[in-house]
């Protein structure tokens, strides 16, 4: 870390990188005072803020010490913040920030930038990879649907709804952002924050709070940075062993229904891994369409026998899989037995207060309150690990409001974007407590700063049944790879997509094309809808369940070399599915590809996301590449090859070790 004193201000900088430029002219910090509204409607945000002070710190002093520089800041002779600047154990410059007036709650620091960097990150990113140009809100939610106000689609869900969404609108927010000049740098807030990278000479981010510090580093490599970024965050643990068996057939309806479409997949050729039946607690109809039974126990009614078909399914090769979320129906026996007990979030007088989740009404659980973890882990032991579920879909972590009260105190403003990483804690330790975190898998759409050691997988949300790209099968690319840039290496998506509004209805072809995407992702799971039978399903027909087949069987094919990724996403942070970039750093081009990934290191896929589309155009960086389905050997730059459904745009490195098991792939 250099700090260096111009004749109009100081310049600080980490590693060879221009960190801070701050000047009375161009002051790097702001402070100012707000007041933020926030109207949720069913996960979905409406926010304003009523901003009465903005004020730029333009006066300063410094203050160079033997471990540390100290530079204060002063509003009208008055001290307001004091920055305390330092490199920690692991050479990370750190700029710790205490406020000195109380009055203060929004905040803005400016880092430098040059003008044609790009930027990537900011949690899961479904509309844009690289960031530049754009500000991004960061505040989880409800994605919405469509994600484009210029689009039908999310039109008619803002009209009828209020669920239209927006390009930054994601389940999975973090005040993080890595540069292609090799650096991260990292906001320490959960307040809500809005990063703007559309200036030139500098990267404008924003919080409704005094953040605890700014953290800056950098690597030589793509690699070495996330290694770097993941000793910070933490890293996901490795897959179970059973999960590279095959597809998890998304499945509602009943244990006989489970069982008799399991039997007609594998009859059909298909390799099964699990079955996942969210619907395992019992079903609520609502006009959205089929809605859970927010009690966490098995419901008997719609899954007689089930607690002894799933050991019977298990002993077949197949697990089975449920769903929970840290919410309880109000009425039911979790909801009394924790209202009982204060366990729930409260209103401000300490009165009951539920959340409206469409047609029905449910309490929050109190993360903050280390009693309710511990209740709510016991729940999960004793009616989901003990009962025999191998995994589950932790649902549902975006939710909490701001007018809830908290049992440590802290406004639920400041808590909201946390909720998921206390989410992720609860099920990851209560999974590793019955010492099965090497057998059972739970994934998550919510995402927050530091659930990356805990949350075992992310799936990319509710995806819309349509092409559309900032809300079909194409937004999950770019999903995948900005949270893999973050630390959550292991992502997936629901093939076919998950919500029906308004007309849509998921084709053959986009359940034919999103399988094969799915085949070359860590995950390959299934999803009904929310209305199944407006859908096409896995079953519909002989030619999609013999389509679904050979891409299970690819899968299941490549476990080895999937299995070696996800081993080096658990040891070193590398992401399974990563941007071109990751490994070709040199080629500009690679920096501006979000509709591409490399899976592992040496397998390229180019999926197909637009209807109709028999001839793909993609971008191949400079490197001998082959053509899996004709063998033909491509050296770089853009090409059209042919992409009839069942042979997806895939290519595989000349030079790879794995050269002969991914020749193989057209043969299966």
């Amino acid at each position: 870390m250099k700090l260096a004193q111009t004749s109009t201000g100081f310049i600080v900088s980490h590693k060879n990188r221009t960190v801070l430029e701050h000047s009375e002219v161009s002051p790097a910090l702001y402070l100012g005072i707000g007041q933020g509204t926030f109207d949720m409607y069913r996960g979905n945000f409406d926010i304003s803020d009523y901003l009465s002070e903005r004020l730029p710190l333009k006066k300063y002093s410094i203050s160079e010490n033997s471990d540390d520089i100290v530079v204060t800041f002063f509003v009208d002779g008055d001290a307001a913040l004091e920055v305390r600047l330092f490199e920690t154990a692991e050479t990370r410059l750190k700029a710790e920030f205490k406020t000195l007036d109380d009055q203060y709650n929004r905040f803005w620091i400016r880092v430098a930038a040059t003008e044609n960097e790009a930027v990537f990150g900011c949690g899961e990113q479904l509309s844009y990879l690289n960031l530049r140009g754009k500000n991004f809100p960061l505040w989880s939610s409800e994605p919405g649907v469509g994600r484009n106000k210029s689009t039908y689609t999310t039109w008619q869900a803002d009209v009828k709804d209020k669920a239209g969404g927006d390009y930054y609108t994601t389940n999975y927010p973090q005040p993080t952002f890595v540069s292609d000049k090799k650096y991260f740098c990292h906001l320490q807030t959960t307040a809500y924050a809005d990063f703007d990278f559309s200036h030139a000479e500098y990267h404008e981010l924003q919080c409704w709070n005094i953040p605890d510090y700014l953290l800056f580093d950098a690597e030589e490599s793509f690699p070495e940075l996330m290694t770097n970024i993941t000793d910070v965050f933490g890293r996901q643990p490795a897959l179970p062993d059973w999960i590279y068996n095959g597809v998890i057939l998304g499945i509602q309806g009943g244990t006989e229904i489970t069982l008799d479409k399991v039997s007609v997949a594998r009859e059909a050729g298909i390799e099964v891994a699990g079955a996942w039946c969210q619907d395992w607690q019992g079903i609520k109809m609502t006009s959205f369409g089929k809605r859970l039974q927010w009690d966490w126990q098995w419901n008997a009614n719609l899954y007689p026998d089930l607690d002894s078909k799933i050991h019977q399914m298990k002993e077949d090769g197949v697990r089975f899989l449920g769903y929970i979320n840290p919410y309880v129906l109000e009425d039911f026996p979790l909801y009394e037995e924790a209202f009982e007990k204060g366990y729930l979030a409260t209103k401000e007088d300490g009165s009951k207060y539920v959340v409206d989740f469409g047609e029905f009404y449910c309490g929050v659980v109190d993360f903050t309150n280390p009693e309710a973890c511990e209740w709510y882990k016991g729940v999960i032991r004793a009616n989901m690990i003990d009962f025999g579920l191998d995994g589950w879909m932790g649902d549902f972590g975006e939710y909490l409001p701001t007018d809830c009260s908290l049992h440590n105190c802290v406004s639920a403003e400041i808590e909201h974007n946390k909720w998921p990483y206390r989410w992720a804690k609860v099920q990851h330790e209560a999974i590793a407590e019955a010492g099965k975190t090497d057998d059972i898998l739970f994934f998550m759409r919510a995402g927050a700063t530091g659930m990356q050691g805990y949350c075992h997988a992310l799936w990319a949300g509710d995806q819309s049944v349509i092409w559309e790209i900032d809300d079909g099968l194409a937004s999950v690319i770019p999903a995948a790879l900005s949270a893999g840039l973050m630390g959550n290496g292991i992502s997936h998506s629901d093939i076919g997509g998950y919500t029906t509004l308004h007309g849509n209805k998921r084709s053959k072809e986009l359940f034919q094309r999103w399988a094969e995407m799915a085949a070359f992702t860590p995950i390959m799971r299934s999803h009904e809808g929310n209305r199944p039978t407006d859908n096409h399903q896995f079953d519909t027909d002989s030619e999609t369940m013999a389509h679904l087949a050979r891409m299970t069987k690819i899968y299941k094919h490549l476990k080895p070399y999937i299995k070696a990724a996800v081993e080096e996403n658990a040891n070193k942070g590398m992401p399974v599915q990563r941007p071109l970039f990751m490994h070709y750093e040199q080629d500009s081009q690679a920096y501006q590809i979000q509709y591409q990934y490399l899976f592992g290191r040496d397998l390229m896929v180019a999926p197909v996301y637009n209807q109709g589309e028999t001839v793909k155009e993609l971008y191949l960086p400079e490197d001998e590449w082959v053509h899996v389905w004709s063998g033909e050997t491509f050296t770089g730059g853009w090409i059209n090859v042919d992409a009839p459904i069942g042979q997806p745009p895939v290519f595989y490195r000349k030079q790879s070790q794995d050269a002969l098991l991914l020749a193989e792939i057209k043969n299966i």
